[in-house]
């Protein structure tokens, strides 16, 4: 295993990420990829025990840290890391990577350097040697002279191959130059030692206790290696320029590489590894990929002065690039930051302003807007987004509202692929839609294959860019959420990512979000996302979906689809056009007086498959709920609220106004008493009002008490008193009313 292992590897991640306001998402993502890695044996079980220490450490809440780690590492073993593959070796290197799960989506590659218009850089070799001046320039450059250097001059050799040793640490820069004063080998030899001409020499770039050769020796973060062999020593040197790199002098080993020492400037390790990582990133996606082995603070470069094997070791230049790295990462961040240039407002902008983009869903979303719904559980939001991608494709009707026909990738990451492609079956028969436009809609199956969304998007743009679809469906984002729920920062970015997809891809993007605990009614609708206000605020459309207390609509419903059910049995009878013309329209319209009228007719045998009818409408209705959705609109005027039903596996827009008068459920209503007298408790009004209409629309049908707790599920006293309450009476269990 190499020195830089994916235990190391892991490790360093952690330490790296787990700072103020990442600690969720680094816990996550470090912890899947340690359950994948030691799921194909790249890890042992002690060295991941190791890891969830180190995690829970770092964690601002141990108890929450060991849950999140935990469950992060059990995701991951469910999809082990190639046992023989290439460990990590960074971005943009070239190199397939094992690793994959925690590579960030950045707005930029940080790419600079065209290699197809780079000018290798002409370096000239010294013509007359001066070991010391070499050493001393170097020295001078690098380090104050109270400072200890540590550096190797008297390596060990093993099967052909000359390996440095710990060293020298203990002297100080002006010992050494003192030595160095006398111009001669043998000043050299007293600062130094006597190199072997063989191998060359090595010196540590930052400086060190005296102690020792470690990281822990390391005294001040200053500088970074770069050192690559991919690439000619001239490409390699005209790179760093090109790149404006804060060098504070470039070495040439002697060999097949140029050894840029970089300022980093950074506080602690900590903050040295990230802007090492950044540093190594950008060399990488501009055609140097690094050695990473070099990565340490404490880690040896080529001593300038020097001998190696017939060539020579030395500065090839003093600084450049630019003065720090705070200068540097602003100037190269600048030129990658990916926004527009500033635009000037004229006055042609406003007398003939540019077209709006065209409508996706009418009155409701744009082409490449965000569209995101909002609701609880059993509100049928699947449903809701694959009757939309039906809708889309088929250019037809959602909700009510007329659809622009396209293209819909439909990203489906809980169903398996078999039940998924059932539910768009099932969809497209309740909704009676022959499939005619069908081949508009692809699916991208993900179940047990998800990631994080800022690791999904890239892959997904890269898919979809050139398909040209109208509408992406996430189907659900708690699958590929990313950060930590409520926290602002993090959510922002997340919902960043639907920006990007919207904007690479060229379509619109539809997501759910479930509600936060709790009742749900007296809240605003952008108030009851579960999490960061951020979700609500996001969108450019938010459809918030509220259930309803919808007893007494569900049986005025109930009532309709079951004349209309009794009626298609009527219709297709021969004598049809002889029945329907003696039945009144008023009887067609309650269920019990049809059904007696028809029963008068036809007698009890040809009764049975109006009864069989009727019936398959009552079972429709059982699993019945009414809902209201709210919209909140960037691009819109705001409509009223929606009500409508969801009879599985379909929405229906409560048109007849059924819904109008529901409540939300769970509402609170404070009523302020006139006195302390204990009132009655009036009954429900809403199943009072359906007991009413219901009884009213057929007077001359005789109902009992018994009838009606089957009915309306309610107790024999509440029937009492809603007789009371409208004056009727109850004469041997039978209702007198009208």
């Amino acid at each position: 295993m190499s020195e830089y292992s994916d235990f190391s590897m892991i490790e360093e991640k952690l330490r790296t990420g787990m700072v103020e306001g990442h600690m969720h998402e680094c816990l996550r993502n470090t912890g899947r990829i340690a359950g994948g890695c030691f799921a194909a044996g790249r890890i042992t079980v002690g060295e991941l025990d190791k890891l969830r220490n180190i995690a829970v450490s770092l964690s601002k809440n141990h108890r929450q840290g060991e849950r999140k780690w935990d469950e992060a590492v059990e995701f991951g073993k469910r999809e082990p890391l190639p046992a023989g593959a290439p460990q990590y070796t960074g971005a943009s290197s070239g190199v397939s990577r094992a690793i994959g799960w925690d590579e960030p989506v950045t707005p930029t590659d940080f790419k600079i350097v065209d290699a197809n218009w780079l000018e290798p850089e002409v370096i000239h070799e010294p013509e007359k040697w001066n070991p010391c001046a070499q050493l001393r320039d170097y020295l001078t450059a690098l380090f104050e002279p109270d400072e200890h250097v540590a550096y190797c001059t008297d390596p060990f050799e093993r099967d052909g191959h000359f390996i440095p040793t710990q060293g020298t640490y203990h002297k100080t820069v002006a010992e050494i130059l003192k030595s160095l004063k006398k111009n001669t080998q043998t000043g050299f030899e007293e600062a130094v030692g006597t190199p072997n001409e063989k191998c060359g020499a090595w010196i540590v770039i930052n400086p060190v206790d005296g102690q020792g050769r470690k990281d822990e020796n390391v005294t001040d973060f200053r500088y970074a290696l770069i050192e690559s062999d991919e690439k000619p020593v001239e490409e390699q040197v005209a790179i760093y320029k090109k790149l404006e790199l804060p060098c504070v002098c470039i070495v040439h080993s002697g060999g097949k590489s140029a050894h840029a020492i970089v300022r980093v400037g950074a506080h602690d390790l900590d903050e040295y590894r990230k802007r090492v990582n950044f540093l190594y990133e950008v060399c990488a996606n501009n055609g140097l990929p690094v050695d990473k082995q070099n990565r340490n603070p404490s880690r040896y470069s080529r001593m300038p002065g020097v001998m190696r094997a017939g060539k020579k070791q030395f500065i090839i230049c003093g600084s450049c690039g630019k003065s720090s790295w705070d200068e540097w990462e602003e100037w190269i961040k600048d030129l990658n930051d990916d926004l527009p240039n500033f635009e000037p407002l004229t006055a042609t902008d406003l007398s003939n302003p540019p077209p709006l983009a065209p409508e996706l869903i009418a009155g409701i979303l744009r082409v490449n807007h965000k569209l995101c719904i909002v609701g609880p559980s059993k509100a049928g939001k699947s449903f809701l987004l694959i009757e939309l991608a039906i809708a889309v494709a088929e250019g037809g009707v959602w909700l009510g509202r007329q659809c622009r026909q396209g293209r819909v990738l439909y990203i489906n990451l809980e169903l398996d692929k078999n039940s998924c492609t059932r539910r768009f079956a099932d969809v497209y028969a309740a909704l009676g839609l022959p499939p005619a436009h069908v081949n508009q809609i692809d699916r991208w199956n993900l179940r047990g294959r998800t990631m994080p969304l800022n690791l999904l998007t890239p892959k997904l743009i890269r898919r979809a860019a050139k398909n040209g679809y109208e509408l992406v469906i996430i189907d659900p984002i708690y699958k590929v959420l990313t950060g930590d729920e409520n926290s602002a920062s993090e959510m922002a970015a997340f919902c960043n990512l639907f920006d990007r997809i919207a904007k690479d891809c060229g379509c619109a993007v539809v997501y759910c979000h479930h509600h936060s605990k709790g009742s749900q009614g007296d809240k605003r609708s952008m108030d009851r996302a579960s999490g960061s206000g951020v979700f609500a605020r996001d969108p450019d459309a938010l459809i918030d979906l509220l259930p309803l207390e919808s007893d007494a609509a569900k049986a005025v419903l109930q009532n309709r689809m079951e004349c209309a059910a009794m009626l298609d049995v009527v219709r297709a009878a021969p004598d049809a056009d002889f029945v329907l013309s003696r039945i009144s329209e008023d009887d067609k319209l309650v269920a019990n007086r049809f059904e007696g009228v028809l029963l008068s007719y036809w007698g009890e045998t040809r009764l049975e498959p109006v009864r069989n009818a009727r019936e398959s409408a009552r079972r429709e209705c059982e699993g019945i709920t009414g809902w209201r959705a709210s919209y909140t609109l960037r691009e819109f005027a705001t409509p009223k609220p929606q009500n409508f039903f969801f009879a599985y596996p379909r929405h229906l827009v409560d048109d007849e106004g059924y819904l109008e008068d529901a409540s939300p459920e769970g509402e609170q209503v404070s009523v302020r008493r006139p006195s302390a007298r204990k009132e009655p408790k009036a009954p429900k009004q809403d199943k009072l009002t359906a007991f009413k209409q219901i009884l009213e629309c057929d007077p001359e049908q005789a109902w009992t008490v018994s009838k009606v707790i089957e009915q309306f599920k309610v107790s024999r006293q509440s029937v009492y008193k809603w007789c009371k309450t409208l004056g009727w009476t109850i004469e041997k269990g039978e209702i007198k009313h009208g």
